[in-house]
Order: structure tokens, then sequence, then C-alpha cells
């Protein structure tokens, strides 16, 4: 059993084995975790560009996430899977961290928080 959530928003489903209080704050502080990675060439976080599509945390705390990128042709497609991984791995009591990189659906504008367009002036 794991806990699955799409994070376009901030609502996590919770499926998980864990105590609901443990899953709530691991998914609080993954969350901020998240909004720690920037993407290079853009000044706001990936999570809130909506780059973050998944993120599941599995009964043995380890965590998946399914992110994209704004672009293929992204400079930081290289780097940013590993800061991804990193920044979640950081977070206490979190086990093994995989990162998937895909571009289907791809990335699109409308998947952007208001707090990222406001940042990027994209109204």
């Amino acid at each position: 059993m794991s806990d699955t959530a799409e994070v376009k928003s901030a609502n996590m489903e919770t499926n998980s084995a864990l105590p609901p209080e443990e899953t709530e704050r691991l998914g609080t502080e993954i969350v901020a975790a998240l909004k720690t990675v920037f993407d290079p060439e853009i000044p706001a976080d990936i999570y809130e560009l909506g780059l973050i599509y998944k993120v599941d945390l599995k009964d043995d705390r380890a965590v998946d996430v399914t992110m994209t990128l704004t672009t293929p042709n992204c400079p930081a497609a290289g780097e940013l899977p590993t800061m991804v991984e990193n920044a979640i791995a950081s977070v206490p009591g979190v086990g093994v961290v995989s990162v998937n990189l895909v571009w289907d659906p791809a990335w699109t504008p409308d998947r952007m928080s208001d707090e990222a367009r406001l940042v990027l002036n994209m109204w």
C-alpha cells in the first residue's frame, strides 16, 4: 500500500499504513523541500511551476516522484532530477527516493500556480 499524491495541489490522499500524522508531516515537509528547488533559468520553484506530477510515499518510507521539465531541451535536464532527489532525501524519516522524468503529459503554463504566475508576471 502507498500514499499517492497528485501534486498539482497541496492535497494528499492517505492510503498508507503509516500513521496519518506521520503521512501528513512527511507530505508537508516533502512539499517544502520541493519548493527549495528552482529551475536555474526561471525564478520560480519547480513545485509552483507544476513540474511535479506525482509523489508516492510507500509504507517503507521510500518516495517515488514523477516529474517533468518545461521542455525536453531544458539545459537543467541532467541536474534537476538529482536536485529533487537530494531535496526530498533531506526530509527526516524519508527512505530511498526515486525520481522518474516523464514527457507525457507535456508541461504547459496552465500547470503553474498563481504564485508562479505572479513571480513570472504571466497573467
